[in-house]
């Protein structure tokens, strides 16, 4: 009689397990997980430049006064382009030891930035400061709002896909489905990389405009989530 209640008393959740699977009201639904995205080009209408001026010298006083009057120079140059936002990015003075450990010279690099939506005017003043300051950087990008309109596209546009994916698996299970958790991601829209570096010691000593093209960066957005498969 032990032994027998032992063997009902283990059946019993066996038969209590049967019976909640077997219920309508507690079918199991299918989950699928997806994604999808979209790219939408934005035009690269912001255009930067950074601009250095360097100096060795004995002392670090020389070097400065090399320096400062580059600057000022490029300012004063800077000013007559009211397009072109001009900013000074930091500068820096360094010694050089010699083997001894000693101080051998001085070295100083001021840097100079330029940010303009006038691709032109950016270019003509890059040319005229070419004589005075060297190039290290250059690269176009959408402005913030060129970006977010061009997200926006993207982001409808991935959406419309990830709605179409789901309908596609639920037609092909003959059910229904409903959305039960998405997720939204954006990528690209980086600078673009220097067109070209050259060192800082200017190369060129003509104003000749620096040729630009502005082109797009293409804005990706992506849309991962989960649907509910009815019962």
């Amino acid at each position: 009689m032990n032994c027998l209640r032992r063997a009902t008393h283990c059946l019993l959740p066996l038969g209590l397990a049967i019976l909640l699977n077997a219920s309508p009201a507690t079918a199991a639904s299918t989950l699928i997980e997806l994604s999808a995205e979209a790219s939408t080009p934005a035009r690269n209408d912001l255009a930067r430049a950074t601009l250095t001026a360097e100096a060795t010298g004995t002392t670090a006083g020389e070097v400065a006064r090399q320096v400062n009057t580059l600057m000022s120079e490029a300012l004063k140059i800077s000013k007559k382009y009211d397009k072109v936002k001009t900013q000074s990015a930091g500068a820096s003075t360094y010694p050089i030891y010699t083997k001894n450990g000693k101080i051998e010279t001085w070295r100083m690099r001021s840097e100079l930035l330029l940010e303009s939506l006038d691709i032109e005017a950016l270019s003509e003043l890059v040319g005229k400061l070419q004589s005075t300051l060297g190039v290290v950087g250059l690269n176009m990008r959408p402005t913030p709002e060129t970006r977010q309109k061009a997200e926006n596209e993207a982001m409808l546009s991935a959406l419309a896909a990830f709605r179409a994916r789901a309908s596609l698996f639920a037609e092909a299970m003959g059910k229904t489905y409903s959305i039960k958790q998405i997720s939204v991601s954006t990528g690209g829209g980086h600078p673009v990389p220097p067109m070209f570096r050259v060192a800082a010691k200017p190369m060129f000593s003509e104003a000749a405009p620096m040729p630009m093209e502005a082109g797009e960066t293409m804005i990706t957005v992506t849309i991962s989530g989960q649907i509910e498969l009815a019962p």
